[in-house]
């Protein structure tokens, strides 16, 4: 409902015409109460649908057209009357002034609409647009009917009026050329200087294929009388005062407040409600809805300004349908079978819950849908619906079935019980409500009997007495709804307006105030209600923000049926003021009723089933984006939440369960003592230490046996010790990785192994070179004892060791935590730092290898009796078998296993060179002594001698 405030400084002179004005649309319905000042209101209490009108014969009275009665909005009425009984009883507003006010029915239609608006720059008993003889007639506010394309009407008219203080926007520009794309120019017929009758009197106000004339069309002589009216507002548009505006009900959709500064909401817009409506499909989980309009234009501002929001928080719609032939002619014959299509296609739908956008009469049309088409009852659907929209009871409907709405959920204005307003209502009575021209509708209804003279027909034949009582309604008819909650703050915001305005002239000048507030110019209240603020009755603070919107909440009502055609509403949540742009909402889920059709549990509305936690929704190739196949995480992800679109990795330190729903921390695994297989690493180095050990005694022991003196013992010894410390390497490998343990563990295997590998190719080529000493001329003989062997020996190591130091000063290896690698564990490791370096000292020690085995295949036929270059050659085979296989598998390997690899190949290829050259020479000197002696090895060398002269 609007507001519009209108402050008339002076009536001013307009000239009078000389023709008689035949009324054929009066006001039937109207409700006049003296006072100082007059609030005038247009409301609607009754429904008259219209005939189309031509110029071919003279239309009929307004009694001739079909109408409807709807009862619930008498206590819009009551709701104004009750308001402006509190302040007049109340001292402190107003002292000494009365308010009165002027309510006329619009019959939720546009031409009488029309009509009615133009009463209110008309005398009260003469209908004569901008004439007035009484200046206490002069109207200082109107509260205009919620229907909003009604309320867009009187945008026009104004516009027709050319008041300038409504031009801030050229609202009718914006309409129609922005948004519904009329088919018809208006603007040129607009800025014509003197249009004609016909132009004039066919103009049209389109709502998207929805054609309502302006003005009624009556005769040619009315049509002259009231168009040169208009003619003569156009000329003194000063004398019609200033206007202000408070929204009762939300704003016009496509008109934002910012723009128009006289323009106060005193219920949240359209925006904010549907905002509201999106969290309500938020906290159910309702992703797959459907929506349908009654207009077209209600559809394209839907589609433009809330479907991408929408779509941003995941919903998604199955259908979006709209059906804008509602008025005249069509809306009784063509709408019903185009709508009942509409009806069965929106039934068979997947989607459980529809939002359906209107007025309250829609609701009409569903159910005269039912009866005239015999439509199947509803397999069950939530309908959603903004504040406009509301179950109501219509005179010639009241046993029409309502089932199909059981369990509605409505956005509605937020209400309140302020204090006497049901024992006010309860005191209404035909006899003592003078003036009330709404009531006796109501009471018929209410009490089922009839008056005489009867303005809208006589449904009963039994008579009503006047002596019948409200006393016995429900409690829960009585109790205001949100309409006129909104409509009882927006009397008291203008009264305190009136009234602060009003103090304020009082404190410059003591006397004459009565006079003064008449005479106020109307700009000067505006800076008064843009700074109103006070608690009502009911306990709420009533204030607007910096956009001229009252700052208050939004009512979530749950509608509950029963099977005698009666409804109530419940209210089951709401959402406070700061939480309109936040979608934060509060709901009492217990005491939601739903639909037969769902037995009582929570109804679903997914395009898909929800994707389980452990699986991703996978779009499906042409469908919406709510539409959707479930597909299993890969290895090593999780979804831990339903209808997640992408699986995720687990934090650093989980790993997913075998569901791939959570995450569970890895456990923290290296290479220990307490590991069965460090255990075991651990007893075979000690068991082939033990044996190395054994070995040097037994050479140490012998040491001068033929046996061992031929072999370089020093080379022997060196050998023994560097295996000995190759076998104890493996300690370093195993246990918690330290700092300490990292740098040396590496570097320390790469130096000893390159001593034993080192000291074997120095035993090989000790050999060929005594062999080559011993002929004839020889140079190699100064190349014949130790000092060959030591300088092999330490040339050799020491490269290795460069190579060590280079790597310890350039990338040291250091203690890391592996949470990678493996699916289950977190691996606790010493990071080679250069894996380059790493494979550099590899290398390098393979070489040595390598050398040896040549040098060693070549020395493996030389005449000697304890010649051990046959077993050189066997273990270095042995040696570079195992570390060529030693690299893939090291690679290849994550985790511990990748320490106990190299742990292996340093012991296999250790024990390889010990049983390789020693276990041979352990054989002889232990269980063959008789074959290391001096004669013997003379003996068999003289035989061979012997044989060869034969």
């Amino acid at each position: 409902m609007l507001v519009l405030l209108v402050l008339t400084h002076a009536v001013g002179k307009v000239r009078v015409l000389q023709c008689a004005v035949v009324d054929r649309y009066p006001i039937l319905h109207k409700y006049l109460h003296p006072g100082d000042l007059i609030i005038s209101a247009i409301v609607s209490q009754t429904f008259f649908i219209t005939s189309p009108k031509d110029f071919k014969c003279q239309p009929p009275g307004i009694l001739s057209e079909f109408s409807v009665l709807m009862p619930q909005n008498y206590q819009h009425i009551l709701a104004l009357a009750f308001a402006i009984k509190e302040i007049n009883e109340n001292p402190r507003i107003l002292p000494n002034v009365s308010l009165g006010f002027h309510i006329y029915d619009s019959y939720l239609n546009p031409r009488l609409t029309y009509r009615a608006a133009l009463q209110l720059i008309s005398s009260r008993n003469r209908f004569v647009p901008n004439y007035k003889c009484d200046i206490q007639d002069n109207a200082q506010a109107v509260l205009e009917d919620i229907h909003s394309d009604n309320s867009q009407l009187i945008h026009d008219l104004l516009n027709i009026y050319k008041i300038p203080q409504l031009e801030p926007v050229d609202f009718k520009e914006e309409i129609h050329d922005q948004l519904l794309k009329s088919k018809l120019e208006m603007k040129d017929l607009k800025n014509k200087e003197n249009p004609t009758i016909e132009e004039l009197s066919k103009r049209i106000y389109t709502t998207n294929h929805c054609w309502y004339p302006i003005l009624p069309k009556i005769d040619e002589q009315e049509s002259v009388c009231l168009t040169l009216s208009f003619l003569s507002l156009k000329k003194v548009p000063e004398q019609m005062g200033y206007m202000y505006m408070l929204l009762y009900g939300p704003a016009p959709m496509m008109m934002p407040n910012t723009q128009v500064p006289s323009f106060y909401s005193m219920v949240p817009n359209e925006t904010h409600q549907y905002l509201g409506i999106l969290q309500l499909l938020l906290h159910f989980n309702w992703t797959w809805v459907g929506f349908f309009s009654m207009t077209g234009v209600n559809l394209e501002w839907f589609m433009e300004m809330m479907y991408p929001v929408f779509s941003q928080h995941g919903i998604c719609f199955a259908f979006t349908y709209s059906h804008s032939n509602i008025g005249g002619y069509d809306y009784k014959t063509d709408f019903m079978k185009r709508f009942s299509e509409l009806y069965e296609k929106m039934m068979a739908s997947t989607a459980n819950v529809i939002l359906f956008k209107g007025q309250a009469r829609c609701i009409m049309g569903f159910r005269l849908i039912q009866i005239k088409y015999m439509m199947p009852k509803s397999k069950g659907k939530v309908w959603i619906v903004a504040a406009q929209m509301e179950l109501k009871t219509y005179d010639k409907q009241r046993g029409w079935d309502v089932q199909i709405f059981h369990g509605m959920i409505s956005v509605a204005f937020h209400s309140n019980e302020p204090q006497g307003f049901q024992q006010f209502f309860k005191g209404r009575n035909p006899s003592s409500a003078e003036g009330d021209g709404f009531l006796r509708e109501f009471w018929a209804y209410t009490f089922r009997c009839a008056f005489p003279n009867s303005l809208l027909g006589n449904m009963t034949k039994v008579n009503c007495t006047g002596n019948e009582t409200l006393e016995d309604l429900p409690a829960y008819e009585m109790s205001m709804t949100g309409h006129s909650y909104s409509i009882y703050n927006a009397i008291h915001a203008v009264a305190y307006a009136l009234h602060a305005m009003h103090s304020s002239k009082i404190r410059a000048k003591m006397q004459g105030e009565r006079r003064k507030l008449k005479n106020q110019q109307s700009w000067q209240l505006h800076h008064f209600l843009r700074h109103v603020s006070f608690n009502n009755s009911a306990g709420d603070q009533i204030s607007f923000d910096q956009n001229g919107e009252l700052i208050t909440g939004l009512d979530v009502i749950n509608w509950v049926t029963f099977p005698n055609h009666s409804f109530v509403r419940v209210k089951v949540g709401k959402i406070y003021p700061q939480a309109l742009a936040g979608l934060t909402l509060q709901i009492d889920e217990k005491s939601m009723v739903w639909h037969t059709g769902f037995n009582q549990v929570q109804p679903l509305s997914l395009c898909s089933e929800s994707c389980n936690p452990g699986y991703r929704m996978e779009k499906k190739e042409g469908e919406p984006f709510c539409c959707y196949d479930c597909s299993s995480c890969l290895e090593g992800t999780i979804t831990d939440h339903q209808d997640m679109p992408d699986c995720s990795q687990c934090s650093a330190g989980y790993f997913p369960n075998n569901n791939k729903n959570y995450c569970i921390p890895k456990m923290v695994t290296f290479l220990s003592y307490q590991d069965p297989l460090g255990m075991s690493f651990l007893l075979i180095s000690l068991s082939f230490s033990l044996a190395t050990v054994l070995v040097l005694g037994i050479f140490i022991k012998h040491h001068g046996t033929p046996i061992v003196k031929a072999n370089n013992c020093n080379l022997t010894y060196i050998l023994l010790i560097s295996l000995l410390l190759s076998f104890l390497c493996p300690l370093l490998f195993i246990g918690k990785p330290e700092k300490v343990m990292c740098l040396l563990r590496q570097t320390v295997f790469g130096i000893i192994f390159s001593t034993a590998v080192s000291s074997v190719l120095a035993k090989t080529i000790t050999v060929i070179v005594a062999f080559m000493a011993t002929k004839p001329g020889s140079r190699m003989r100064k190349w014949v004892g130790k000092r060959l062997s030591i300088s092999i020996v330490l040339s050799c190591s020491f490269i290795q060791a460069g190579i060590c130091t280079i790597w310890l000063v350039n990338s040291p290896p250091f203690p890391n935590v592996d949470k990678y690698s493996m699916l289950e564990e977190v691996v606790l490791e010493c990071n080679d730092g250069s894996p380059i370096m790493f494979y550099c000292v590899l290398g390098y020690m393979g070489f040595l290898a390598i050398a040896s085995f040549c040098v060693a295949f070549f020395a493996r036929k030389l005449p000697d009796r304890f010649n051990e270059a046959k077993f050189i050659t066997f273990s270095m085979l042995v040696f570079c078998s195992v570390w060529l296989c030693f690299v893939p598998a090291y690679l290849s390997i994550k985790g511990k296993f990748m320490v106990a690899v190299e742990i292996f190949s340093i012991l296999a290829s250790s024990a390889g060179i010990l049983a390789s050259i020693f276990l041979p020479k352990c054989y002889t000197i232990l269980l063959r002594s008789e074959l290391n002696n001096r004669e013997q090895l003379v003996r068999k060398k003289s035989v061979k001698n012997l044989n060869s002269h034969k």
